[in-house]
């Protein structure tokens, strides 16, 4: 039998706001990547839908309730290795923020940026790939 790679199915919101930013996450300082700014999600569970762990993992981090036909996937980004553990595979969806209140509910911070500032942020790799990818794509 041949090995079968695995990897880590990981999905993000870019969400934008009716003035053309873009929300994005700093990560706490204690976590992998702490510091840097990410668009927000998280791991898709067994048994879940990409779509379904999106909106799962935004009420869980933001407070926010989406509904899952409001998401739209835009993208995703892979590595190409992961460092002696699963490679990762983020699915990046895009929607508009409705208003609603919410923050950082498992810490970092949160705050909006237009498409320029966004590319200038500390960035993981894998966001660094995604959000150009959606700002060339002029999703805006």
């Amino acid at each position: 039998m041949e090995n079968i790679p695995t990897w880590t199915c990981v999905v993000a919101l870019a969400l934008r706001d009716g003035k053309g930013r873009w929300l994005m996450h700093r990560r706490p300082a204690d976590k992998h990547h702490g510091g840097l700014w990410e668009f927000p999600g998280g791991k898709v569970e067994t048994g879940e839908t990409p779509r379904n762990a999106l909106v799962r993992e935004i009420d869980e981090e933001l407070g926010l309730v989406i509904e899952p036909a409001a998401c739209a996937p835009v993208g995703f980004a892979e590595e190409t290795s992961g460092e002696g553990r699963p490679p990762i595979v983020i699915m990046l969806y895009t929607s508009v923020w409705d208003g609603s209140g919410m923050g950082a509910l498992e810490g970092g911070e949160i705050d909006w940026f237009t498409p320029e500032e966004a590319e200038l942020l500390a960035k993981p790799p894998l966001d660094v790939a995604l959000a150009a990818k959606l700002f060339a794509k002029g999703v805006i």
